[in-house]
């Protein structure tokens, strides 16, 4: 799901999402103007609405504002129900209860499409994913809470109708300068061209396989943001205090860039001054051969 107004690029990402998650139910785009403007009010209730209509558990909306930031959302919602046979009104039923998140904000940074990039790696269309984290995520508490998001919305279930049977790729989550970098590779199995190769192949890793890892795409930075305890909203669990908005960069940029032309202007002044202040002192014998 993406907000109204998205650019090409964020587009073809969506699209390359949705090529990663075999399971995903696509929907149109979600005008914010219309949905009720700010998060925590009628964004949020649009979304889980539309979620539950779905029947989905999670979900990856994509937000772009001023055509130039992008924004990614990541959440569990849906309803769980203590009696889903049981109806409202029979005896005992429970009511279905809204799902209390949790939902993360990631800025997006650093992005290149599948078709932008032109990489080697190939991969079969609808495959599970091996999903790989590096230590940070174990040890963190807040990327804990990243992992267990990431597992449910790029994790494809096992059996699932729109998925193949087989395993040809793996998903690198990496976090490194307080961000997350997210691959995407192929598993190529090479056989050995002949029967040296393939003893010392045996030798060195126990297997006559030489197993390789070619990157696919997309590839694309996540700075997370905030991370809430309910779904698209409310109380706030974590905090990144070492992000910057956007705007504020680009405003600091134009002050910089205002601030190189006062200091040129001021270079000026003060040549001009030194220009009127120099007095040349008259040469006694300057008309002397004249």
């Amino acid at each position: 799901l993406c907000s109204r107004g998205v650019t090409a690029r964020y587009r073809h990402l969506l699209e390359d999402l949705r090529t990663l998650i075999p399971h995903c139910k696509r929907e149109s785009k979600l005008d914010p103007g219309k949905a009720g403007g700010e998060f925590g009010g009628g964004m949020a209730k649009a979304i889980n609405d539309i979620a539950e209509m779905r029947s989905c558990t999670t979900v990856l909306f994509l937000e772009c504002r001023k055509r130039m930031d992008a924004y990614l959302w990541v959440g569990r919602t849906g309803i769980t129900a203590g009696n889903i046979g049981a109806g409202a009104g029979a005896a005992g039923g429970a009511a279905p209860v809204a799902a209390q998140g949790p939902s993360v904000k990631f800025e997006i940074t650093n992005v290149h499409t599948m078709d932008e990039l032109r990489l080697t790696g190939n991969c079969m269309k609808g495959s599970r994913p091996v999903l790989t984290f590096d230590e940070s995520f174990d040890r963190l508490d807040d990327l804990r809470v990243i992992k267990e998001l990431f597992v449910d919305v790029f994790g494809c279930p096992r059996g699932h109708p729109k998925s193949k049977p087989f395993v040809d790729r793996v998903m690198g989550f990496y976090y490194a300068d307080g961000k997350i970098w997210v691959r995407n590779y192929q598993i190529l199995e090479e056989q050995p061209t002949n029967a040296r190769e393939a003893r010392e192949e045996r030798k060195n890793t126990g297997s006559d396989r030489q197993t390789n890892l070619v990157e696919i795409g997309p590839r694309f930075v996540l700075n997370p943001i905030r991370i809430f305890r309910g779904s698209f909203g409310g109380q706030t669990l974590y905090q990144n205090t070492d992000y910057v908005n956007p705007n504020v960069i680009r405003a600091q940029a134009r002050k910089m860039k205002g601030r190189s032309y006062e200091q040129r202007k001021g270079a000026e002044r003060m040549r001009k001054k030194r220009r009127e202040e120099i007095v040349v002192p008259v040469d006694p014998l300057g008309d002397v051969f004249r």
